[in-house]
């Protein structure tokens, strides 16, 4: 048997082994449980900061040293770091909390119907109960999450992992390797000393183990990838199981022709220069040829050069743009490649539209379906009139998140108070934008027939057919 279906197995069986303790228990004990293995891991990492401290410099110096040598960019180094940009590590520490806090997504009835009601019985049928069929919740199984240099992405999932039930294989780059090597060791002691099982959360170092483990579909349920579209491609070219994330954060924004600069460039700064490696920062600027004279333009050019932004632009707006601030080295002509590039960095693609359905037409033709904006005038509180540009947008665009007057870069697991995410799926399955508990479940029906007499299919055919009922019930879990 190999290391990597060694791993697998291990997996499964403590996925196995942790429904069959938890399921003796009331659910809300079942919960208490998981969110001691949680409370556990935040005090782990508490305790140990100076360690993964020193493990991650190790790990940010060595990246450097290869960036320098230009072997790796410096995008994935600023990803890198765990303590560098403020708040971080307290992020990742207060995302363990806040998931531990959060209601448990498990056995939760999220519809109930009575297809047949009860019939005392007769020469034709014997009698028998009612027959009522529940769509409950349930974890998806055994996850394998591949992801690139943030070494805060495995306690994040790790944590999703346990509080939704599931068990979870882990793979960083090897960029991280020495702060998942402590962050790693964290979770093994937290799980040790907790009410679930070892192996419910491991991780793995090789590339060789995940190749293999790809090809483990009889143990893994569900691949996660976060990271390059090439890693996300090879992924899914080479997994014998589904697939879940995004391989483009091509996030686009449109400047609608009655926007306000009050609005408009400080969202279009945040979204742009906030963290410009992150998959939900903006790429393309979709402006209306409205302001082209109105002033907002020119304002906002000077906004983001001022700020660092290279502007890749086509003719018209590159002309504006050059009378508001001169020649520059950070205007230059758009390229038709542009707009299908993820910079990751700095830069931004920008073109002129008309109207709504254009900037909606081309979204739909470069776009990644990630997360995508407009800028328009300030909207109510949302009981007086719809604002039709608006509407159009967030209609029609299928994207996973869709903002008005907002930037980008709130599409986070975190600030929409999932707690924490494994990533943005743009999928068109059951869990689309920021993953977090609910997108790591899924549902089963349970069927429960009542009575003395037998319940068969075979019943409801023939000239005595027994009636379909098909009546909504309360939604809650059924007792047994």
């Amino acid at each position: 048997m190999s290391h990597a279906t060694v791993i697998a197995r291990q997996a499964r069986e403590a996925y196995d082994e942790a429904q069959k303790a938890l399921s003796s228990l009331r659910a809300d004990a079942a919960d208490a449980s998981r969110v001691q293995a949680l409370e556990l891991i935040r005090a782990g990492l508490e305790a140990r900061q100076e360690e993964i401290r020193e493990a991650n410099r190790r790990d940010v110096a060595e990246a450097t040293e290869l960036a320098e040598q230009g072997r790796l960019s410096r995008q994935l180094v600023s990803r890198l770091d765990l303590f560098a940009k403020a708040g971080k590590w307290e992020s990742m520490l207060q995302g363990v909390s806040d998931v531990a806090r959060l209601p448990s997504p498990l056995d939760i009835c999220r519809r109930a119907s009575r297809l047949a009601e009860a019939e005392t019985g007769s020469n034709a049928r014997p009698a028998s109960g009612n027959l009522d069929l529940y769509q409950v919740t349930c974890p998806i199984g055994v996850l394998l999450c591949i992801f690139e240099a943030r070494p805060e992405v495995i306690i994040n999932i790790a944590s999703l992992a346990i509080k939704s039930g599931n068990a979870a294989i882990l793979k960083g780059g090897k960029e991280s390797r020495h702060t998942a090597a402590v962050l790693s060791s964290v979770l093994a002691s937290a799980l040790e000393k907790s009410a679930l099982p070892r192996f419910l959360v491991q991780t793995v170092e090789t590339r060789d183990e995940i190749q293999a483990l790809l090809h483990e579909e009889d143990y893994i349920d569900l691949v996660i990838p976060r990271g390059s579209n090439a890693l996300v491609k090879s992924i899914q070219r080479e997994a014998r199981m589904p697939v879940m994330g995004h391989a483009d954060g091509l996030c686009a924004a449109y400047v609608h022709d009655d926007a306000v600069p009050s609005i408009t460039i400080p969202t279009i700064l945040d979204a742009k220069t906030d963290y410009p490696s992150a998959c939900n920062a903006i790429e393309t600027l979709l402006v209306n040829r409205a302001h082209l004279t109105s002033g907002l333009w020119e304002q906002l050019v000077r906004a983001l050069v001022g700020a660092g932004v290279k502007l890749y632009l086509d003719e018209a707006l590159l002309a504006a743009a050059q009378k508001a601030v001169g020649e520059s080295d950070a205007l230059a002509p758009v390229e038709p490649e542009h707009f299908d590039t993820e910079f990751l960095d700095l830069a931004l693609a920008a073109r002129v539209v008309d109207s709504v359905d254009e900037a909606i037409d081309h979204i739909n033709a470069h776009g990644s379906g990630h997360t995508d904006i407009i800028l328009c005038a300030p909207l109510g509180d949302g009981n007086g009139a719809s604002h039709p540009a608006a509407e159009a947008f967030t209609r029609s665009l299928s994207s996973s998140s869709v903002f008005v007057n907002a930037s980008s870069r709130f599409a986070d697991g975190f600030r929409y108070g999932f707690g924490t995410e494994v990533g943005i799926s743009t999928g068109r399955t059951h869990a689309r934008g920021p993953v977090g508990l609910e997108g790591l479940v899924i549902y089963k029906y349970v069927l429960r027939a009542s009575g003395d007499g037998p319940q068969t299919a075979g019943a409801f055919n023939g000239e005595n057919a027994r009636p379909w009922a098909h009546t909504a019930l309360e939604p809650r879990y059924p007792t047994m």
